[in-house]
């Protein structure tokens, strides 16, 4: 599996990828999940991947390819959408040739991206692409974007980011969202690529793999663990003063069982058995040990 999220700020974008992929518990490996395309002073498009590893890398072969003359790439693209929808036709080409082999192993067309960047005379812009080849934008509601294990992850960015977070600020609300998945979630793992990119630039000019060695992200783990403790002791336990509406139920109580007549006396009551007791009708009673003595 992996967690994959990217975040649009008015300062920038933050992009921020896991790289395990996972065959089963006793296969783990790493894999990139981040695609850089850089054309310093005219484009830098990033593109994070997840789903299943075989189709998603066919996807950035097609990408990285050489094409037929005349038909766009994220080389040549004129803006944004039209880069997403190049993405998108990628997805739909390995779909129309994988797809129905997949099926016959019942294995699905599992794969989803985020894309995005700056072409130069262009503003900043950030897709969802889906396995059908469409997409989605971000907006001033919604400035993020998660793919893989976003569950985790998921709540502090909701809590914090905002259209305005300073860049700084973003990337940091992204590693904070890596730790909780990483946290809670063994199929998400280091190293971890960031990738922060500034409104205009252009080129990359902030990038970091991070392993366990790096001393900022041990210093999130440790520190926003001990913090969540810390509020959390600060939080007033609930305070109990009466019992209030509860809503019992009332207590009902079973008719009498019918009066068994035999020899025109009723039968005495019998106790409950348990399975261990119950036997069929006319069964022999099991035979008693002898005693000592």
């Amino acid at each position: 599996m992996t967690y994959c999220v990217a975040m649009a700020v008015d300062e920038g974008i933050v992009f921020l990828a896991d790289t395990r992929t996972n065959a089963g518990v006793d296969h783990v490996s790493t894999s990139r999940k981040m695609a850089v395309f850089e054309e310093p002073g005219e484009r830098v498009l990033v593109l994070l991947v997840a789903g299943n590893l075989a189709i998603t890398q066919a996807t950035l072969q097609v990408l990285t390819e050489p094409q037929d003359a005349g038909r766009a790439t994220l080389w040549n693209a004129p803006s944004m959408v039209e880069a997403a929808r190049v993405v998108g036709e990628a997805v739909r080409e390995v779909h129309r040739r994988d797809a129905e082999a997949l099926k016959t192993f019942n294995v699905d067309f599992n794969c989803s991206f985020i894309l995005g960047g700056q072409i130069g005379g262009h503003a900043m812009r950030l897709f969802q692409i889906y396995a059908a080849g469409n997409f989605i934008e971000t907006s001033s509601v919604n400035p993020y974007f998660q793919i893989g294990e976003s569950k985790y992850g998921k709540p502090i960015i909701d809590r914090v980011l905002t259209p305005d977070t300073p860049l700084d600020e973003a990337a940091k609300c992204a590693l904070i969202s890596m730790d909780s998945t990483l946290r809670s979630n063994l199929s998400v793992g280091l190293p971890l690529d960031l990738l922060v990119y500034e409104r205009d630039a252009l080129r990359v000019t902030r990038y970091a793999a991070l392993d366990q060695s790096n001393a900022y992200f041990q210093m999130i783990h440790s520190t926003w663990g001990e913090r969540l403790r810390q509020v959390f002791g600060e939080i007033p336990d609930p305070l109990w003063t009466d019992e209030g509406d509860v809503p019992r139920r009332e207590r009902t109580t079973l008719p009498s069982a019918p009066r068994a007549a035999h020899e025109g006396h009723a039968s005495e009551p019998r106790p409950a058995q348990t399975l261990a007791q119950a036997q069929p009708q006319g069964a022999a009673s099991a035979p008693r040990m002898p005693r000592d003595g």
